[in-house]
């Protein structure tokens, strides 16, 4: 990758700064270095920058981040589209979520990484190029929230994968369980894609219905059915020259995954009712929480299709695997919905840290924000405690695998066991629908077939 962009470091210890303007020359255009804070707004004035890499702490003892709070407030104020990324050397997770609650884009911990540094700061890079290059993408970013990688290794070594490949126009399958945040880590490869300035569009191939499913992708023309009065483009169309998402391709039908691929073998589509191809330029990304190599064997995905969307592979830890960053989130989905709700910032007690830490989330993300937007509607204070969570003693103390959910004693075959457990947790979760499939790792459309097909 080649120096690109301009960056401002702020650090009161001038052995740091020497060394990252070593560092730093290897990938930035050019580098500007302070030693105090107070010149940042002439600085700033003078020669405005992508990234500014920010020190929390100026003072010899006083190491409670609130001065490089201070100062990002101030940047972020005069220079709204200037990325800050925070530096400091305590590794204080919740000083760091205040943070990036503030406006800050990331943070970086003394001693530092050399590689992890440049990864962060690059991308703070190419976030500053799409919000200046292109200002509607800011408000993209505002109605859907940039990704939150966490300190988690799983999450660090799946970051440095997908910072590589989005730069490239491969196809890309995710993989996770339900509530991982499939989505998210797809809006977030194609905002740091080329692609970036032309839009991503998301179909739910589970709730694509078969019969609309050639009109919704590919378009159809007028007359090509009742109510086709007038022509219309498909989802393919609209993704032009950006991205098309497709969630939940493992719910598409066996008969339909022939027309797909046709598509994309032959980047054109057909509108229904016509004969004449369109090309289509798009970047594809899939998501699912099935295992595709197993229905491939079982015979309910094609094989060739499979090797077409899955050039890049990358898969989503559950959140259970990624502890660090359990905490974190929860004050993020807090904040917002402090917000939303109009309510004052609420700080959550050690105690109930500890116990999310303990749950399992087999709804991952999706349940924790849930959690957390109840506490926020029940909470009363300013700490949100044992009360505000009190349904979280009685999930500590039963686990959430399938082994508890049923006793497969009673079931002589696949199909019996899968309904039992069907039945078995929606009635623990009594009758809720969407709990029932976080339960159970499925989507809600995925768990309403399995109720008609066994007739629960």
């Amino acid at each position: 990758m080649g120096k690109k962009g301009k960056i401002l470091v702020i650090d009161d210890n001038k052995g740091v700064l020497a060394a990252l303007r070593m560092l730093l020359k290897t990938a930035f255009e050019e580098v500007f270095l302070l030693s105090s804070p107070h010149a940042i707004k002439s600085q700033l004035a003078a020669e405005p920058v992508h990234v500014v890499l920010l020190d929390m702490n100026f003072h010899a003892g006083i190491n409670n981040g609130n001065e490089g709070l201070y100062w990002l407030s101030e940047i972020k104020r005069d220079h709204p589209k200037t990325q800050v990324v925070l530096f400091t050397a305590y590794a204080d997770i919740d000083l760091a979520v205040r943070g990036i609650k503030e406006g800050a884009t990331d943070f970086v911990v003394k001693p530092w990484d050399n590689e992890r540094l440049l990864q962060v700061l690059r991308d703070a890079y190419t976030r500053a190029i799409a919000s200046q290059e292109h200002p509607a993408l800011a408000a993209e970013h505002a109605t859907h929230p940039t990704m939150f990688w966490g300190e988690s290794q799983a999450m660090r070594r799946l970051r440095a994968i997908v910072e590589k490949v989005a730069i490239t126009d491969a196809n890309i399958l995710i993989t996770g369980e339900n509530g991982t945040g499939k989505e998210m880590l797809a809006r977030e490869i194609h905002a740091l894609s080329s692609r970036r300035r032309n839009p991503m569009v998301t179909v739910d191939m589970g709730a694509i219905t078969e019969t609309l499913f050639e009109s919704e992708l590919f378009g159809h023309v007028k007359g090509a059915f009742t109510d086709a009065r007038t022509d219309r483009p498909g989802k393919f169309e609209a993704a032009e020259r950006g991205t098309l998402f497709l969630d939940e391709i493992g719910n598409l039908p066996y008969h339909l995954q022939a027309k797909l691929l046709t598509a994309l073998q032959r980047r054109s589509i057909v509108r229904v009712g016509s004969n004449t191809p369109i090309p289509v330029d798009i970047r594809l990304i899939c998501a699912t929480n099935r295992e595709l190599s197993e229905m491939v064997r079982n015979g309910l995905f094609r094989e060739d299709l499979l090797y077409r969307i899955n050039t890049i592979h990358v898969e989503l830890p559950p959140l259970r695997k990624r502890r660090e960053d359990i905490v974190p989130l929860a004050e993020i989905f807090v904040k917002k919905y402090a917000d939303r709700y109009e309510k004052a910032p609420a700080r959550l007690s050690d105690e109930v840290k500890e116990r999310l830490q303990e749950q399992p989330w087999m709804g991952n993300i999706r349940e924790l924000e849930h959690t957390m937007e109840k506490a926020v509607i029940i909470a009363e204070g300013e700490t949100i405690g044992r009360h505000e969570i009190g349904f979280l003693a009685e999930t500590t103390t039963r686990s959430h695998t399938p082994e508890a959910i049923f006793s497969p004693a009673s079931a002589t075959t696949l199909e019996e066991m899968e309904r039992q457990m069907i039945q078995a947790a929606l009635e623990q979760n009594e009758g809720n629908l969407s709990s029932t499939a976080a339960q159970l790792g499925i989507s809600r459309q995925t768990l309403y077939n399995k109720m008609k097909r066994y007739k629960l």
